[in-house]
């Protein structure tokens, strides 16, 4: 399992993007996480579904709503990470409003919550292998905060959690 001082892994993660941005054209695009990662200080917060009650209602929420004080705290970016396809990640984003305050990536082979070693199945819920929920702020592609929440759980990868660790950092 990651853990702080670890590298993240590189796997292609995909964005939807309703617009050019930055030389990538609108729709589904290609995410490098370690390239995208490089001399940057991201806020990563991961959540087991798109559109489910919790993820919905509370996680990306927190984020959107204090995406400028993660700014002020020198974060450069926020990512939402869901084992979800890229085209339910950029409903959620819309549905959401997260267009320019939290990066919707999609992971959707799992490839990224496997390699951390951060996964949960969800098999007998009808929802397959997921992304467990967890929080981390990671500079220049290294983890320096990681915040693991316990299965049904939301209490230490809120934004509120993640922005006093970026505040402190």
């Amino acid at each position: 399992m990651i853990k702080v001082g670890d590298l993240i892994p590189a796997v292609m993660l995909t964005e939807f993007l309703e617009a050019e941005s930055n030389g990538s054209g609108p729709g589904p695009n290609p995410v490098d996480s370690l390239k995208a990662a490089k001399s940057k200080t991201i806020a990563v917060f991961a959540v087991p579904g798109a559109f489910t009650p919790t993820c919905s209602a509370r996680h990306v929420p927190g984020y959107t709503e204090h995406a400028q004080d993660f700014k002020d705290a020198g974060v450069d970016e926020v990512w939402c990470l869901s084992v979800n396809d890229v085209f339910v990640m950029g409903a959620w984003g819309r549905d959401q409003q997260t267009a320019g305050k939290v990066r919707m990536l999609a992971d959707g082979d799992a490839a990224f919550a496997k390699a951390t070693g951060l996964t949960l199945d969800l098999t007998g819920k009808g929802l397959g292998l997921r992304s467990n929920r967890y929080s981390m702020l990671i500079k220049d592609g290294i983890v320096t905060t990681l915040n693991i929440e316990d299965a049904g759980k939301f209490e230490v990868s809120d934004a509120a959690t993640m922005l006093a660790q970026a505040r402190s950092s």
